[in-house]
């Protein structure tokens, strides 16, 4: 198949012979994701100013100067540019199931990660006071937190096919349950941040629900 394809009117081999297919492709590939980042950043900076829905496509588009187009090509949904983050939230937890050392649980293995990711002060899983406005911006808006089920669900659905491809019992009720157990936990440590309780005592005890809740979890699903 490879070689019926053509770039201009040049068999694609040679160019990948001369290693003009992966040099070309990965200019392109790059200057692709650098415009996703600063439409993101643009976007993202925006929304925290002056709230999601005060904000319009077009003035996100003239912000990063990039046509309006430019902006659907890379975010299809106005909400993503706000969680552009969720594929790598959804690559991180598939591959701790599907990396986990022998022995180890699937809950177990995603358990491990939220910590390390808190621990690393990572937005996936951290408790900080700068991403406090974040927080408000998605309280503020009816499409974010809709969306933001959406991606909650989606991810759902990748931990499962992960559990399943990897033999764990009933990965679809495990999977909903890991889920369901760290989103109680994980919205319980915002609105304690957003009322105003100290960030370290409420960073250590969301730490501690998470093992905690987790190891509920994969108990009742062993």
């Amino acid at each position: 198949m490879l070689g019926s394809l053509q770039l201009k009117s040049y068999p694609v081999h040679l160019f990948i012979e001369y290693g003009y297919v992966v040099e070309h492709q990965g200019r392109r590939e790059r200057k692709k994701a650098e415009v996703r980042a600063r439409i993101a950043d643009v976007a993202t900076g925006l929304f925290l100013e002056r709230g999601f829905d005060a904000v319009s496509v077009s003035e996100v588009a003239e912000a990063a100067d990039v046509a309006r187009p430019t902006v659907f090509a890379h975010f299809p949904r106005k909400e993503d540019m706000l969680f552009d983050r969720y594929p790598e939230a959804e690559g991180l937890v598939v591959a701790a199931v599907n990396e986990r050392p022998a022995g180890t649980s699937a809950v177990a293995a995603l358990s491990g990660l939220l910590v390390r990711l808190a621990d690393q002060g990572h937005p996936l899983s951290a408790m900080r006071v700068e991403f406090s406005r974040f927080w408000e911006v998605v309280a503020d808006s009816r499409a974010l937190q809709a969306r933001a089920r959406e991606l909650l669900q989606h991810i759902e659905e990748a931990i499962a096919d992960a559990m399943e491809r990897t033999g764990v019992r009933d990965p679809q009720l495990t999977a909903a349950l890991t889920v369901a157990a760290y989103r109680v936990v994980h919205l319980e440590a915002v609105r304690r941040i957003l009322a105003g309780e100290d960030v370290a005592v409420v960073a250590a005890d969301h730490r501690a629900r998470i093992v905690s809740a987790l190891a509920g979890v994969d108990q009742l699903c062993r």
